[in-house]
């Protein structure tokens, strides 16, 4: 009896040294460490190897027959229900996501000619070595991206267009900044050259309104546009100047003029009253 005692504490230590054996999962989880292959009821995951179709390309793709056709959740639930042997699994439109730069929310998935829903496992679809998996774009998607196209391909001929303009408005700057020089430098300027810029310029602006776009290509628009009326702007101050100063011309003639007119209006009221004073005296000389 006590041999019996003795065996059976000596077996209940050793069931304790293996209980305390412990590892850390992913996520920082403190876990009973596995070993693989020692407890018979531990699931292990076959490696499956298949091929995807897509357009004219094939991918040739390995993964643990329990993996989901698009369901990153299930997964990773089964890698966390069975422990390290299931730590490879993943889900097939994840890996073609990288393969075809197709996001996994436009691929659609066909084996034996049927959708396969996204929860649905590899092996219980009936997925095998050298099966084949056909896949193809959503029909949405490809819309979608059809009508980005377009919209790419109309900013860009706006952008092209808005850069014409400013190739031309950038020829009219350099005359419209000749011009401000010269009216500093007090040179005259012609006012029919004024005219004929703002014309060019004014032409050039309404190109602008014409232009339908988008993104950067709405951007450089608008910032054309404000140049463009900044140019606007200084060749009217230039023409203001120059009629300010062709109307003081105007005012200082005027002033002059009515001066030399009331001089000569004084001198002949002056002489004629003289000329009467004297015929008097003279008479009375008599």
């Amino acid at each position: 009896m006590m041999k019996t005692s003795k065996r059976s504490k000596q077996k209940a230590s050793q069931e304790i040294e293996v209980a305390i054996d412990w590892e850390v999962r992913p996520g920082g989880m403190l876990v009973q460490k596995r070993v693989v292959g020692s407890d018979p009821g531990c699931v292990t995951a076959p490696i499956i190897k298949f091929k995807v179709s897509h357009e004219s390309y094939h991918h040739h793709i390995s993964l643990p027959s329990h993996s989901t056709f698009g369901n990153p959740l299930l997964s990773f639930f089964f890698t966390h229900l069975f422990g390290s042997t299931m730590s490879s699994l993943s889900d097939l439109k994840k890996i073609l996501a990288r393969e075809t730069n197709l996001e996994a929310k436009d691929q659609r998935l066909l084996f034996r000619g049927k959708e396969k829903g996204d929860d649905e496992h590899l092996d219980m679809a009936g997925v095998k070595d050298m099966s084949k998996v056909i896949l193809l774009e959503d029909p949405a998607s490809k819309e979608r991206k059809l009508v980005d196209k377009n919209k790419n391909h109309g900013n860009l001929q706006a952008y092209d267009a808005v850069m014409k303009v400013r190739n031309e408005v950038d020829k009219l700057s350099d005359k419209v900044a000749g011009l401000e020089t010269s009216a500093k430098n007090g040179i005259k300027i012609v006012e029919k050259e004024v005219e004929v810029l703002t014309e060019l310029l004014m032409k050039e602006l309404l190109k602008l309104d014409g232009i339908e776009a988008e993104g950067e290509a709405k951007t450089q628009r608008r910032i054309e546009v404000h140049r463009v009326q900044r140019f606007v702007d200084i060749l009217d101050s230039l023409k203001l100047i120059k009629s300010k100063n062709h109307s003081d011309k105007r005012v200082a003639a005027v002033t002059i003029t009515e001066k030399w007119e009331t001089f000569e209006s004084g001198i002949g009221s002056h002489v004629h009253q003289t000329s009467t004073k004297i015929t008097k005296d003279w008479e009375q000389f008599d």
